[in-house]
């Protein structure tokens, strides 16, 4: 029996089956998130991709916003007020079956690749900036760093998310991530950066000493973590 990765994202659904060494054991499923991406709308289309799944004991969801105590408190690629004070634990234990535990999405995917040593950032690049912050592997959850602002009233969101690699082109996006990059090192002075998300592969600048990629399959080990002493 498997645990069940579910990775929320503006653009995309994507669901991956772990054994309990956090090894796939089906090919990842991927599907477009609906437009408009009402919690309806998405919570049917994860039931549906479950179903042709292999058989799962727990589900472990990464969603893009702040979750507390499984309810989700925003959600900026979204739809805010489509998702504010949506119980995901709740509505998703109902509907697949099984029992559900859903964070922040980069919370979820730092959990899988982060050694426990030292402070270690995370962020991932995709339809906008996640980030998560870990402590000896000691997780502060819902950073939200994408948020904050970075320059000239714009965030780290609004500069590298990815509507602006698609109108500005890879060279010129990856200066800005370089960039993001150089102004988060001296704020959390981290011994490892962690970076995923679907534009890694967009990259096209060598990066710092301190930092590597990794992928979505690593990073959905995460999901066994999430339930770790249970």
């Amino acid at each position: 029996m498997s645990t069940l990765a579910v990775d929320i994202g503006g653009g995309s659904i994507k669901l991956l089956a772990l054994n309990d060494q956090g090894a796939p054991v089906a090919e990842p499923l991927s599907r477009p998130t609906p437009s408009p991406a009402e919690p309806d709308a998405v919570f049917a289309l994860i039931h549906d991709m479950a179903q042709t799944l292999p058989p799962h004991r727990r589900v472990s969801v990464g969603f893009p916003g702040v979750v507390k105590r499984g309810v989700a408190q925003n959600a900026p690629n979204l739809g805010d007020a489509l998702w504010r004070g949506s119980n995901l634990n709740e509505r998703l234990t109902n509907l697949l079956q099984r029992p559900v535990r859903a964070v922040n999405d980069a919370d979820l995917q730092g959990l899988g690749v982060v050694a426990g040593k030292g402070v270690e950032l995370v962020l991932t690049l995709g339809t906008g900036m996640g980030s998560a912050l870990f402590t000896d592997g000691v997780l502060l959850p819902n950073l939200e760093l994408g948020h904050h602002p970075l320059r000239d009233g714009q965030t780290y969101e609004d500069l590298v998310r990815d509507s602006e690699l698609k109108r500005i082109g890879p060279v010129a996006w990856s200066a800005r991530v370089l960039n993001a990059i150089e102004q988060l090192a001296p704020i959390f002075n981290y011994d490892t950066l962690h970076l995923g998300g679907g534009n890694v592969l967009n990259l096209q600048a060598e990066l710092p000493d301190k930092a590597r990629l990794f992928s979505l399959a690593e990073a959905m080990r995460g999901a066994l973590k999430l339930w770790d002493g249970v």
